[in-house]
């Protein structure tokens, strides 16, 4: 079995993973988190350079969830998190010997276009779509600004370093309230502002199941580095999914409901 350290084990992903790798004889699982818990197997912060190259001896990947992802976050929370503690495992990795590194960015990288054109965006047949090719933007909520992408280049160009960058859609818990079973509850059909949470949700649900796979495949695929959006296979999908399909060989499963009300698109 490869053996891979899950940075950030106990965030909504980590989570994930670790249910579905710890009982599996696929990979061999290593949790790492600054809390402890029952999905945490190394106690260390990303910003402890020595304690992630200990962490990270013997892995044959690494799977960086680790950092503050609300967008709200304030800067300091950012600079230390998500971008010191990103080039702390570039660094570590590049130490410990590990292959390969499969890092999640943010969708938010390119939040602005979403947030200017919205809702209409959203609409099924709105056929604008981002995919790896678009342009990113700086703003103190992304987890994958600017320095940060010259960063994994500069380990791919290098250091010899195999890194997948992800752009993970909306993933969410089963008991969020804007999981795809629960937001088309009928009983919702009246609330505010439904349709507009509905539309987004088509356009952007990763579902827990196709997120694992995403992430699977970003471990096996043949490619040094990629710049890859995950979503479900939507119908609509406001990110683009193909080169996903093209370069890891994802292959979603799931899908967000068609219709916003009964016989409504």
């Amino acid at each position: 079995m490869k053996r891979v350290v899950v940075t950030g084990s106990a965030g909504l992903i980590g989570r994930m993973l670790m249910d579905a790798w710890r009982d599996g004889d696929r990979y061999e699982a290593v949790g790492l988190a600054r809390s402890e818990g029952d999905y945490t197997d190394v106690l260390a912060d990303t910003t402890d350079l020595d304690a992630l190259v200990e962490a990270f001896t013997r892995a044959d990947a690494v799977v960086h969830l680790a950092g503050s992802s609300e967008v709200s976050s304030i800067w300091d929370d950012v600079l230390q998190n998500n971008i010191i503690g990103l080039r702390n495992v570039f660094e570590a990795a590049k130490m410990a010997g590990v292959k390969r590194v499969v890092f999640s960015s943010s969708n938010h990288a390119v939040g602005t276009f979403e947030t200017a054109n919205q809702p209409d965006i959203w609409d099924i047949n709105d056929g604008r779509q981002i995919d790896h090719t678009s342009r990113s933007y700086w703003t103190a909520c992304t987890a994958s600004p600017k320095p940060m992408a010259k960063q994994w280049c500069y380990y791919v160009d290098h250091h010899g370093l195999e890194i997948i960058c992800l752009r993970i859609g909306g993933c969410m818990g089963t008991e969020n309230d804007t999981y795809p079973a629960l937001l088309w509850d009928v009983e919702r059909d009246n609330e505010p502002r439904i349709r507009e949470k509905r539309m987004r949700v088509r356009a952007v649900w990763l579902s827990n199941r196709d997120c694992v796979h995403l992430i699977e495949r970003s471990i096996e695929a043949e490619v040094s580095w990629a710049l890859v959006y995950g979503i479900s296979d939507n119908p609509r999908k406001l990110w683009d999914i193909e080169h996903a399909r093209e370069v890891l060989g994802y292959q979603p499963q799931d899908a967000a409901p068609r219709e916003l009300f009964p016989g409504v698109e």
